[in-house]
């Protein structure tokens, strides 16, 4: 029954071919937009080289102190780092890594522009980097503050073209460095993993930042699974119980988190104002807006499939007349309605793929590599059939309604 159905839906969409080409249209266009930003969410959120171990880590990316009548928020000083997060009970490993500052290196008149973040050995332990030249610091050249770098392999071409970068040398901030290991670009949506130059913190100039508790620093905590994030988050809150304020008279209060990365960009969007509880509010968010943008086609389907429906009315009479039951009607009308958004979630699926790599090769966002992967492609099926299901159901029910008598003359139910 079902195959014979099918059969008759392909040749039903053949001739109806305005129809046909209307609802393929919205079906596949409404696929690509909601598949191509899955893509985009997913080449942020989703662990993979150089964070692929992410899916385990905790993050600290803002410290707010406040008291009566001052607030001071920022991203958290190594001092603070170093006295509330290192050694958490439940951690595996620790980083410090600074925030991305822009560097310029003259080579002769030339003039190269560069981000520079600075790390501890450490930061090489959790993050999984491939290495085309050398290889990474350790935190031994941390603790010494050598003059080594690891940089990317753009940056490695604008500095001395094709040939080998290890053990050659380059000078920013009036700092001159020795590259020790060349590394594949990383795109910028990679917030912690992002640069094309990475040097030893202590090769900061001045000591200083070692005891401030804001500045520009910020941790990722490597869990020995994510069953222990409870247990790192409760050590964490203990020490910060125990906060030391050097102005106690204008502050007496300090607020921190260890986030999953989705939690940090939830926080990051909802500045706090619904403190708690921002991930969840930036889920239920982009749920009712993808909610929203289904509705709407969906909505069109079945006024289009309506039409389609009615026009078929005689049809309809005559499958009536001689005995056919309103659920074998209804199952039929309904499953050539599957056929036709499967039929568009499959050309959805190849428009995807080629918007993916239009926007790729684009460079909106350099080095990102957009895919779409075998879950994502069951989700557009699973969508694309509950497109139908929707859309064709109403349609499908009406038309059942309708007398015989009726059908044969055209009217309606």
């Amino acid at each position: 029954m079902l195959f014979n159905y099918i059969k008759v839906a392909l040749k039903v969409l053949g001739r109806r071919r305005f129809f046909t080409f209307i609802s393929l249209f919205g079906i596949s266009l409404t696929l690509v937009v909601l598949m191509v930003a899955t893509a985009i969410l997913e080449n942020v959120f989703t662990p993979r080289a150089p964070e692929s171990r992410f899916d385990r880590v905790l993050t600290i990316r803002k410290v707010s102190m406040r008291g009566p009548h001052f607030t001071t928020t920022s991203e958290p000083g190594y001092g603070f780092i170093e006295r509330y997060v290192k050694n958490l009970e439940g951690a595996e490993r620790t980083a410090v890594y600074s925030t991305v500052s822009q560097s310029v290196i003259f080579d002769g008149a030339r003039r190269i522009d560069a981000q520079l973040r600075r790390t501890d050995g450490n930061y090489w332990q959790i993050l999984d980097f491939e290495f085309i030249e050398g290889g990474p610091f350790t935190e031994a050249d941390n603790q010494e503050g050598r003059f080594v770098a690891v940089i990317t392999d753009d940056l490695k071409q604008k500095l001395f073209g094709a040939g080998p970068a290890v053990g050659r040398t380059f000078e920013t901030g009036g700092q001159r460095y020795s590259v020790i290991g060349v590394v594949p670009s990383v795109p910028i949506s990679r917030m912690v993993a992002f640069s094309s130059i990475w040097t030893p913190i202590r090769t900061l100039k001045g000591r200083d930042y070692e005891t401030k508790m804001v500045g520009s620093f910020g941790a990722i905590v490597l869990a020995r699974g994510r069953s222990d994030f409870d247990l790192i988050r409760g050590d964490f809150s203990q020490r910060l119980s125990r906060f030391a304020f050097d102005d106690p008279a204008r502050y007496d209060r300090v607020i921190a988190s260890l986030d999953t990365p989705f939690e940090a960009v939830a926080r990051g969007i909802l500045a706090g104002s619904i403190e708690g509880h921002e991930a969840a509010t930036l889920r239920a968010i982009l749920a009712i807006v993808a909610l929203l943008f289904l509705t709407l086609p969906t909505m069109n389907l079945v006024s289009i499939n309506l039409s389609r429906i009615m026009e078929r009315s005689s049809e309809i009479g005559v499958r009536k007349a001689f005995g056919a039951s309103s659920r074998t009607l209804v199952g039929q009308f309904v499953v050539e309605n599957v056929v036709l958004t499967l039929i568009g979630g499959v050309a959805g699926l190849l428009l995807t793929i080629a918007a993916l790599a239009v926007l790729g090769r684009s460079e909106v966002i350099p080095h990102a590599v957009f895919t779409v992967n075998l879950r994502v492609f069951a989700w557009a099926m699973v969508i694309a059939a509950i497109f139908g299901v929707i859309s064709g159901a109403y349609p499908a029910w009406r038309m059942s309604r309708m007398q015989a008598v009726d059908a044969l003359r055209g009217g309606a139910a």
